[in-house]
This record gives structure tokens, sequence and C-alpha cells, in this order.
């Protein structure tokens, strides 16, 4: 079995081919391809350091673009009358992993 930890959007992702996942918004139309930062890359050896790990590739299919769920964000200060409301829905998009490549 071989899988990846990849990063993107400031986080990493344990991937495997053919998994779906929930990254932070990319600027990739649907449909395209997106090649991933690998951090790690594992098949019959472990690659996370040196020339190996440079010529690895990690390629996703941008599948859709969608927006998280709205977290509501509350400030209050007791004794001031002071209470607040706001909220906020990440960008998302939905990639399938295609390939990981491991040198």
């Amino acid at each position: 079995m071989a899988y990846a930890i990849v990063k993107t959007g400031g986080k990493q992702y344990r991937v495997e081919s053919g998994q779906e996942l929930l990254v932070e918004r990319l600027a990739a139309d649907v449909d395209s391809t997106v090649e991933l930062q690998p951090l790690l890359v594992r098949s019959t050896d472990i690659t996370f350091a040196g020339d190996k790990l440079a010529s690895a590739k990690v390629t996703a299919k941008v599948v859709g673009h969608e927006r998280g769920e709205k977290i509501r964000i509350f400030k209050f200060k007791p004794k001031r009358g002071y209470k607040r409301t706001t909220g906020h829905r990440q960008e998302l998009t939905r990639i399938k992993v295609d390939q990981i490549n491991g040198a």
C-alpha cells in the first residue's frame, strides 16, 4: 500500500491513491490536475529527504469547489452590554488523488 504525506494550504494530509479529500481553496479549474508537495512517500521503502523526494510526485484531480459549514463567532463582555455575533465559511476544494509516484 503506497501512501504519501502532502502539504497544501498550511496543513498536512496522509493520502492514498484514489482517495477524495477537502483542502483549502486551490486556484485551479474543475477537472484540472494539480501537483501536491510531498513531504514523505511510502511505497516499498520510505522516502522523506534528498533527491528521491524531489523527484517524487503526487498528482490530484480537482473534483469541485465548495464552501464549508458556517462557524458562529460570539463576542461578549460582561457588565458592558457588548455582544457581537459574526460568522465564517471556509472556501474549500474537493480533490481526488490520482497517482503517487515515489522515486
